[in-house]
């Protein structure tokens, strides 16, 4: 198929993208920076594009002649123009506009779990826009493409802003760590096992219309989380739980840092657990992999090499 992956350079679409195209597909990247993309350039049936996808014009552009959309755009936190309103709801009602103008046949879209109208951050209500904007019934003379959301809960793996980032955090703290919601709940979620979920769901009729939910086989606390990555990493680990008011007042001020390490809005999402209430993986007929499981594989040898 000819398929178009916006957000293709990032943590979860370099994996999509090399999958896609062992797979024998045909995909176009669009990427504001194809530096950013340069692992890419070496697959065969890759074709990287500099665009600026918050254009409609760019998106009808970029989704000519292809047959499947993919929407993997979206921010953590805040940067100038660049807010969860527009990365988010914004965009993706541009896509569904621009996918039915190009006559594209199906759009997988890349939700959160805890999305939902009423939950307690921009970042959650913007996704739950988003999958609105998605879902929107259309013109009677305008086909919807057949939309498929995934909703996961943190993806771990190589090069991603979770275990990386705890682990960075604990070798320039000597172990010390002060940690908000400590007690938060989430099962994480591989990355190889979320690029599975996409891949299944494009090549099964039955995904068009539906939404997964994607967690990985255990549940643990965010504490957990980082006592795992210290432990196999081989770092000291000393955690400080937070209280709520020191946690806001740590979101606040680290939300000021260049990089936004931190923000309240995190904080807020942190105040409801990323946990599946529906098994996505098992109606794709995915077996997740456990967070021990693979940690060793990339995190112990990045930090031999740094």
């Amino acid at each position: 198929m000819n398929i178009c992956v916006l957000g293709g350079s990032g943590f979860v679409g370099t994996e999509l993208v090399t999958r896609l195209v062992y797979a024998g597909h045909w995909v176009r990247v669009a990427t504001r920076n194809p530096a950013h993309a340069e692992r890419l350039r070496v697959l065969d049936t890759a074709e990287l594009r500099a665009a600026n996808v918050h254009d409609p014009r760019v998106l009808g552009q970029l989704f000519d002649g292809c047959e499947v959309v993919v929407n993997l755009v979206g921010i953590l936190n805040e940067r100038r123009r660049a807010t969860f309103d527009t990365v988010h709801a914004a965009l993706a009602a541009k896509v569904i506009n621009a996918a039915r103008g190009a006559g594209v046949r199906r759009v997988l879209h890349m939700s959160s779990l805890g999305a939902a109208a009423d939950a307690p951050s921009r970042y959650l209500r913007s996704k739950a826009a988003a999958e609105a904007a998605v879902r929107a019934v259309p013109h009677p003379e305008q086909p919807h493409p057949a939309v498929t959301i995934f909703r996961p809960s943190v993806i771990f793996g190589a090069g991603d802003s979770l275990t990386n980032r705890f682990a960075s955090l604990l070798r320039l703290s000597a172990g010390v760590l002060p940690l908000a919601r400590a007690r938060a709940r989430f099962a994480p979620i591989s990355v190889v096992d979320v690029v599975e979920a996409f891949m299944r769901a494009l090549n099964r009729a039955p995904s068009a219309g539906a939404s997964y939910e994607l967690c990985g086989p255990e549940v643990l606390s965010l504490e957990q989380i980082v006592r795992l990555t210290a432990r196999v990493a081989g770092l000291p680990c000393h955690i400080v739980r937070l209280p709520d008011a020191l946690a806001r007042l740590q979101g606040a001020v680290m939300g000021l840092l260049p990089g936004k390490p931190f923000s309240l809005d995190n904080y807020r999402s942190l105040t409801i657990d990323s946990v599946c209430r529906e098994n996505g993986c098992a109606a794709l007929g995915i077996a997740p992999r456990p967070l021990l499981a693979e940690l060793p594989r990339y995190l112990g040898a990045s930090l031999v090499s740094a």
